[in-house]
């Protein structure tokens, strides 16, 4: 049996005036959305310069300097004995450090020789001092009874001048070289004893304590405890050492003779030759000044910031 649906003529009307619903577009490509540019990075605005602080830190060297350009002017002005002004002791400078490396004879040799003479003796002597008083500091500042011991006769020998050891070392070693060698070594072993023993001595308790309830054997305690704890004393003892002896090696030379700075500056004494003698006092307080600035960066490194303060 075949069933036909009849539709009344309003409904298919109504069909037909209902607007068709709207096509769903075709689904389009994502597009991901454009990063915005990033900002410009605005100029970093300068520190002012402080000028202030600039002019402090250059401004007093310059015055101490031609305060003392000045002073060394009048005098050489005031002088009936041939003083060397600033401008002619410039000239002989000139002349002495176009050629400082020369050599005509022992005696008759450049400043540049002259220096390395001192500074060779000096290395030996301190070298040899350091090798003593490092370890000698160690076991003073460690064990009680050797503090007890040599306390007193490093208080009797520390004060003696560097220079009344040299006949000493004249009568015992028959040279002159040997001699100004070891009143190096005697005038630069007391600062490193001192102030190694006195930084294992600061080394706090609770750190041997430490080493004692572990059952440390002596050697670890000096490598593990003593010795980085120490290193900040025992570096401005060396410091100390090093400006003594090169202090010490002029007026030693004065007295032996040889090749050296101080040898020089005697030898330029006996020939009147005044400007050499300024200039040798000019390099030495440069070599000095070198010295000291080298042992002080050193010391710096391996200070603990603690210990800075």
């Amino acid at each position: 049996m075949v069933s036909a649906v009849f539709h009344s003529p309003l409904d298919v009307a109504a069909a037909q005036a209902a607007p068709s619903a709207p096509a769903k577009p075709a689904a389009s490509k994502a597009v991901a959305p454009q990063p915005a540019p990033a900002p410009a990075p605005e100029p970093r605005a300068r520190a002012p310069i402080d000028l202030r602080a600039f002019w402090m830190r250059v401004l007093p060297p310059l015055a101490g300097f031609g305060l003392l350009l000045l002073i060394w002017e009048v005098v050489a002005m005031k002088s009936t004995t041939g003083f060397p002004t600033p401008a002619a002791t410039w000239q002989q400078a000139v002349t002495v450090f176009s050629d400082p490396f020369y050599s005509k004879g022992p005696n008759d040799q450049g400043v540049g020789w002259n220096v390395l003479s001192s500074l060779q003796r000096v290395a030996l002597g301190f070298g040899l001092a350091a090798l003593v008083g490092i370890p000698a500091g160690f076991a003073i500042g460690r064990f009680e009874f050797l503090s007890r011991m040599f306390n007193p006769l490093i208080s009797l020998l520390r004060p003696v001048s560097p220079l009344a050891w040299l006949p000493i070392g004249l009568l015992v070693f028959k040279g002159a070289n040997p001699a100004a060698i070891w009143t190096i070594f005697i005038c630069s072993i007391w600062p490193m004893v001192i102030n190694t023993a006195v930084g294992v001595q600061r080394v706090p308790a609770d750190y041997m304590n430490v080493a004692k309830v572990l059952n440390l054997s002596e050697w670890k305690i000096l490598t593990k405890i003593l010795f980085p704890a120490v290193l900040p004393y025992m570096l401005t003892g060396v410091r100390l050492a090093v400006g003594t002896a090169w202090l010490v090696i002029v007026a030693a030379e004065m007295l032996t003779g040889g090749v050296g700075i101080g040898f020089w500056v005697w030898d330029e004494w006996n020939n009147l030759n005044v400007a050499n003698i300024i200039i040798a006092i000019f390099v030495i307080g440069i070599v000095g000044l070198v010295l000291e600035f080298a042992l002080i960066k050193l010391a710096t490194a391996f200070t603990f910031d603690e210990v800075k303060g």
